[in-house]
């Protein structure tokens, strides 16, 4: 079987989120009675941990992915799950984000002849959504049974422009604030009589909306506060608002931690009687440029593409934040992202060869 053919057998497979549709017992199959599987399900969601040992080296490498997409939407110009290759076109739901990743490492790991240590493969059917049952799970309990990878190359596609222009080193993390300001309703012709709470935002809005709380550095954009919603009123003219509810987002990088932000945002609204929570819904993680993953896959793109990548920490989340919090030396690496989660998404037939040649080399110079 080709790769083409596997990932368009890997694309016909319904499975959106938390669904693997037969999926996993397919790849169970096709990688054959040479790898071991662990099963991780939890709850509703689907966790596959394939394996193959070649020597008793500590070394460990990891190709890491998810076998579910996100809902279809409406408009497609062709059935979404027909994977037909048209003028070298395959347009499908999961033809970038992520089944080709998944074909192309699957393909690379199922022919590779040797490897100085372990190879393994670690699979979800929950990354699209919650995922708290997906990928951190499985590596719960891989760290259970001492089998946490070395390293780990997560093929979500991370090319910008020309397939192989980027690796992700690492991601930002993403902290949510929610801000409620308590004022005082009154008539709006007796504004001495009332606690206005749009004023009070009115007067320090400039000092937080856009604010970087750093600077960037050479892998990471500077953490900047989003203001995302704000609510207040009654819809009328004549009464002054009893409160305010303000919401915002930072991708925020190694540099700025939530109590940075805490303090920010308390300095700047002391004169108000308010309150803030913050939640995290992910930490941000940066694997170092000299590690052994980022050289070999740098190589092994300047082997099979003749193009010298760049290091990127773009976009939002993925699990490869789950691998950094485990210690795990992490990077992404995939097909063009352009098309991700939209109508008519796709992928070229010469992308996700030359990423399977790509992972194969990676494999086969990995000492």
């Amino acid at each position: 079987m080709t790769v083409i053919e596997l990932f368009q057998k890997l694309l016909r497979f319904k499975s959106i989120t938390p669904l693997d549709d037969g999926a996993f017992d397919f790849i169970e199959e096709y990688l054959g009675d040479t790898w071991s599987c662990i099963n991780v399900d939890t709850k509703d969601t689907k966790n596959r941990f394939y394996y193959k040992k070649f020597n008793d080296n500590a070394q460990h490498l990891c190709f890491a992915g998810h076998i579910d997409v996100v809902p279809l939407g409406e408009g497609w110009s062709v059935d979404p799950f027909a994977a037909d290759i048209k003028d070298g076109i395959i347009i499908a739901r999961g033809a970038q984000d992520m089944k080709s990743g998944v074909a192309a490492y699957l393909h690379a790991c199922k022919h590779a002849k040797n490897f100085n240590g372990t190879l393994s493969i670690l699979m979800t059917s929950d990354e699209e959504g919650p995922g708290t049952y997906g990928t951190i799970k499985a590596l719960e309990h891989l760290k259970s049974i001492d089998f946490i990878p070395t390293y780990a190359v997560v093929a979500e596609p991370t090319c910008e422009k020309v397939f192989g222009d980027a690796i992700k080193v690492g991601r930002r993390g993403s902290i949510n604030g929610y801000l409620h300001i308590q004022g005082k309703q009154g008539h709006a012709a007796y504004p001495e009589k009332t606690i206005n709470p749009i004023h009070q935002l009115s007067s320090v809005l400039s000092l937080i909306a856009g604010y970087n709380f750093d600077e960037g550095d050479e892998y990471f954009s500077p953490s900047q506060l989003i203001v995302t919603d704000v609510r207040s009123g009654m819809q009328v003219t004549n009464v002054t608002p009893d409160t305010l509810d303000l919401m915002f987002n930072v991708r925020n990088s190694t540099n700025t931690q939530q109590e940075d932000i805490k303090k920010y945002i308390h300095k700047h609204f002391d004169h108000t009687n308010h309150t803030l929570k913050l939640t995290q819904g992910s930490y941000p993680f940066v694997t170092n440029k000299e590690s052994k993953v980022v050289k070999a896959m740098e190589e092994a793109i300047k082997n099979v593409l003749n193009i010298t990548t760049k290091h990127s920490t773009a976009g939002g989340t993925s699990d490869a934040r789950y691998f950094g919090s485990f210690g795990i030396e992490a990077i992404e690496f995939g097909v063009i992202n352009d098309t991700i989660h939209s109508i008519n998404e796709r992928t070229s037939v010469k992308e996700v060869e030359g990423l399977s040649e790509v992972f194969s080399s990676l494999i086969k110079n990995f000492d």
